[in-house]
């Protein structure tokens, strides 16, 4: 058995005439936290949704325990938990029932069984019970961040994928949300996909990080080799400069 939960390889993807992903290769190892950064259009919400069997793409493979999931017919969603960027909740849901919504909809829990289940998760995220029959709009960004954590993790998956999951909060909530993402993993045992451009995430959730630039991984190593990198590309990116070899269509 490989040590890998995930192996890409050349991995290609195109919308039209634009080349999105262009020969991916990665690993990431089981139980690792890998966090792929790269600018805005880079293709990383696209490389997600390729794992996650949400686009096909036009060539490559996709391995997760060993098994080929590009033209598979297997259901492997059972293992996927996600955080979206946004949260991206229900908003004619309560709260527990967003994040109940994967047992209420796919096993044969009762509905008060579900409820339960969801607030015992919610205090886990650092969320009261009274919070539970609130509805989304009546939640501040950090809060919703924290039930978007919570429907990821109460099915305890072995795969959890954060996309921006600190997009929109102010400095202290995003190291909250970072705190939690680092204990609800360890807690689950999972192997964990963010992406991102917050450097402060990537540099305190990550063990190891990839850039991804151009449709290729350009740059893979540990946070302390990444500041030891001489790669112009991951330099100008990490360190927010407008000179460098990535050209900014203004």
């Amino acid at each position: 058995m490989s040590e890998n939960k995930i192996e890409i390889r050349n991995l290609y993807k195109t919308f039209g005439k634009k080349k999105v992903l262009d020969g991916v290769d990665l690993d990431v190892k089981k139980g690792e936290s890998l966090v792929v950064i790269g600018g805005s259009g880079t293709g990383k919400s696209v490389l997600i949704k390729c794992i996650q069997g949400l686009l096909i793409p036009d060539s490559g493979s996709i391995k997760i325990d060993d098994e080929e999931v590009v033209g598979s017919h297997k259901d492997i969603h059972h293992k996927m938990g996600m955080l979206f960027q946004g949260a991206a909740l229900f908003d004619s849901l309560s709260v527990w029932e967003n994040v109940a919504f994967r047992l209420v909809e796919n096993s044969s829990v009762s509905r008060s069984e579900a409820r339960m289940e969801a607030i015992r998760v919610l205090r886990q995220v650092g969320l009261a019970p009274d919070v539970a029959d609130l509805s989304p709009a009546e939640l501040s960004g950090g809060m919703q961040k924290r039930v978007g954590l919570a429907r990821a993790i109460i099915s305890k998956p072995e795969i959890i994928f954060f996309d921006e999951p600190t997009t929109g909060l102010d400095p202290i909530m995003a190291d909250v949300i970072n705190d939690l993402i680092i204990e609800s993993a360890r807690g689950l045992g999972a192997t964990t996909l963010t992406i991102t451009h917050d450097m402060a995430s990537a540099r305190k959730i990550a063990d190891r990080i990839a850039m991804l630039y151009q449709g290729k991984i350009i740059w893979t190593g540990t946070v302390k080799e990444m500041d030891k990198s001489d790669n112009p590309y991951l330099k100008q990116f990490i360190n927010g400069r407008s000179h460098g070899p990535i050209a900014v269509e203004v």
